[in-house]
């Protein structure tokens, strides 16, 4: 699976309250939870995401509490993928569930800028700055792993599983 987009950049310790606050967890509806988030951080970042479809952050992103609503808001918002120097554990399980691929490489977090041009390659687990060329090397996910985000999250592949396909 490959991707390419421009960049929204982040630091370090973006936590699920920013994510998607707490006022608006009285909706699982990813139309709702898309409208908020990142509203608390960034007042641009629905502007953003309507051209921007990556984001790249420093260390523990997704640290806090273990809402499942927070990786779903960033993938209802049209982000195809969020490349970090680090992700809270919960997060990252969160994020796969649902089927927002998330890269962890430490490198390409701390040198891709801000509205870089950069394109993923998730099988391969390749990131590469356009502007400049340079690329980075991240883990890619074992194939189960590459099959519940190409299916859209974890209850898709399971009833893809169960029927057969």
């Amino acid at each position: 699976m490959k991707m390419q987009s421009a960049v929204i950049k982040y630091g370090d310790h973006v936590d699920t309250d920013v994510i998607i606050p707490a006022r608006y967890l009285n909706t699982t509806d990813p139309a709702e939870l898309a409208r908020h988030c990142m509203e608390d951080l960034d007042a641009a970042f629905h502007e953003k995401a309507g051209t921007r479809k990556i984001i790249v952050a420093g260390r523990n992103f997704g640290c806090g509490s273990s809402r499942e609503h927070a990786p779903l808001a960033i993938k209802a918002a049209g982000i195809e993928c969020v490349v970090a120097d680090s992700f809270a554990r919960i997060f990252f399980r969160n994020a796969i569930n649902i089927g927002l691929p998330i890269v962890e490489c430490p490198e390409a977090a701390a040198a891709i800028e801000d509205g870089a041009q950069v394109s993923v390659d998730l099988d391969a687990g390749v990131i590469t700055d356009e502007a400049t060329g340079r690329t980075f090397t991240a883990a890619p996910f074992p194939p189960f792993m590459q099959g519940i985000i190409e299916a859209g999250g974890l209850v898709p592949f399971v009833q893809r599983r169960l029927e057969g396909k």
